[in-house]
């Protein structure tokens, strides 16, 4: 009995160091931060807004207004000068892998994996130097890091860990090595060990890896439903997964009171991903007009990417061809998005380079080939928003966020210029970004 008392005594502790590192995320002590003479983009015009005054307490956004604004009682006050600067809310990029974004896939594969621990601490940082207050995270072991940001531990964005890829054998999350594929079923692989991928080849599987994943912390279950570029087993146009396997996801999910997102990029993986009940789709760039139309319809969520013109592979690999299918679809489903009105997030998926990571603003400005910039930033911040509150109940950073209105959460960024009259200001954060503020903290700041 003693010893059961001991276990149990661990677990709670453990289980309020968890609760407490939540909290102490949401509720900063209270100080109050006072932007004068800012221009908002407020994440839902399509204009700044005249002169204005804002007043951040804690980590909330209290009182915005076109009259100074008098100090807080009781509380001590910071004044910054915007100098007719803009303010908007931080931008949130809804198609990350984090822990694999700046380490070439060769070295992920071979190197002590703490190695690849660190690089992902540097790569939250950088992240949120670029002005990335939130992210979603759609497979890769990010719940520890999570958790060391959320503790003030070190600075990155917010994260909504999806945890490990589901994939089927052979399938876009299928890492091992060809002659891994012939060992037994309980050998798992290096990927598999450190959470990187989750193999499942039938319903049962496919359940019980979802739950794993949403009790170590996953807010969404993320599963290869196609063929990928990266991957080696799988051509571009193959359909991963059956609809029964799909559902038993999604009913996992749904039993946590959050959702299912799919990679898949062909009309028949994105419908049976539908039928299955699926909530989000992944890329879709090859996808035809009768399965836009169906996802309107079904008003399910297309996180798309503006893959187009890079060159991550040799001429003439397997690999470079499956690429050039992608791009070669990304200008129609970007018409499609937009010609059916279908709920469209945007994210970066970016793998394996740090030269690409450290572009994430220039991902954002390709967009305007098929957007304004108002739409794009929108985009990236009230509409990315909303995709991450398909979370529900598992959303770990409870308030509003994307937008700055009052009572929202206090994730801000100081823009010299005005980005919706030149939104390339934003591919060079260091210069133009002059604060960046997550949870009413200033993790940078130049202004007077």
């Amino acid at each position: 009995m003693r010893i059961e008392r001991t276990i149990m005594t661990a677990v709670l502790t453990v289980v309020g160091c968890v609760t407490l590192d939540v909290a102490q995320a949401q509720h900063p002590d209270s100080t109050a931060i006072i932007f004068e003479n800012v221009r908002i983009f407020d994440g839902t015009s399509d204009q700044l807004s005249a002169p204005s005054n804002v007043l951040v307490v804690g980590n909330v956004i209290k009182v915005i207004s076109s009259s100074p604004i008098a100090d807080p009682p009781d509380t001590p006050v910071t004044r910054l000068r915007g100098d007719g600067r803009t303010l908007m809310p931080g931008l949130i990029d809804a198609h990350t892998h984090i822990m694999l974004a700046t380490v070439p896939q060769a070295e992920l594969m071979t190197s002590d994996f703490d190695f690849t621990v660190v690089a992902s601490v540097k790569a939250a940082n950088d992240m949120l130097m670029r002005g990335f207050t939130s992210i979603r995270d759609l497979g890769g072991p990010v719940f520890g890091l999570k958790r060391g940001i959320d503790r003030d531990m070190v600075p990155g964005p917010r994260i909504w860990p999806s945890g490990a890829f589901i994939s089927q054998t052979g399938g876009h999350g299928d890492f091992r090595m060809p002659a891994e594929l012939h060992a037994p079923p309980t050998a798992f692989s290096f990927p598999e060990r450190v959470g990187v991928s989750a193999i499942a080849d039938d319903a049962g599987e496919v359940r019980k890896r979802a739950r794993a994943q949403l009790a170590l912390g996953a807010t969404q279950i993320k599963l290869m439903a196609g063929g990928g570029v990266s991957s080696m087993y799988d051509p571009i146009d193959v359909v991963q997964y059956t609809v029964p396997e799909l559902r038993a996801a999604v009913e996992a999910a749904e039993n946590w009171g959050t959702y299912v997102t799919v990679h898949a990029y062909t009309p028949r993986s994105i419908r049976q991903a539908i039928e299955a009940g699926v909530k989000c789709i992944e890329h879709g760039q090859l996808i035809d007009e009768q399965t836009a139309k169906l996802m309107a319809e079904k008003e399910v969520w297309w996180s798309l990417q503006p893959f187009i013109g890079e060159s991550r592979y040799p001429e003439g690999s397997i690999n470079r061809a499956k690429q050039l299918r992608v791009y070669a679809g990304t200008d129609v489903a970007y018409k499609f998005a937009k010609k059916y009105g279908i709920k469209t997030a945007w994210g970066t998926d970016i793998l394996f380079s740090q030269e690409r990571a450290a572009a994430q603003g220039e991902m954002l400005t390709r967009m305007l080939k098929w957007y304004t910039a108002a739409e794009t930033l929108k985009m990236a911040t009230s509409q990315n928003a909303e995709l991450l509150g398909l979370s529900g109940p598992r959303n770990p950073y409870p308030g509003r966020l994307g937008v700055v209105e009052e009572g929202a959460l206090a994730d801000l960024l100081v823009v010299d210029g005005d980005p919706l009259e030149n939104l390339e200001l934003l591919e060079n954060p260091s210069r133009n970004i002059d604060l960046i503020m997550k949870d009413g903290k200033i993790y940078k700041n130049k202004l007077p």
